[in-house]
């Protein structure tokens, strides 16, 4: 996690976190060693994340990853092309949604 993206984090993972420590650095050292395991560079990690979060319809991690993968280079088109190929899966309400998400994250920008 960058610190960046520290102030951006929900009120209540924050709390989670504070509360139990542990479990947060544990988090965080698993989601970096599977960044780290293949050949995805960053990017392709954080928009691959942005497909899981739609599937999972967690509105908070999809727009997280969203940032995440912009600010890795990924263009609008990319997040676009990212959400949309959640429709055939995972339907056209749930990709709708996202890509209302996504769109809202990335009229806020970084």
């Amino acid at each position: 996690m960058t610190s960046n993206d520290e102030g951006k984090l929900p009120g209540t993972y924050k709390a989670f976190i504070e509360k139990f420590p542990a479990l947060g650095d544990a988090h965080e050292a698993v989601g970096k060693a599977v960044d780290q395991v293949g050949p995805l560079d960053a990017k392709a990690c954080a928009l691959v994340k942005v497909g899981i979060s739609l599937g999972a319809g967690l509105e908070s991690a999809l727009r997280s990853h969203v940032r995440r993968a912009m600010q890795h280079g990924a263009s609008e088109s990319e997040i676009e092309q990212t959400v949309l190929l959640g429709m055939n899966t995972c339907g056209l309400p749930r990709t709708v949604a996202a890509w209302q998400w996504a769109h809202q994250q990335i009229d806020r920008g970084i």
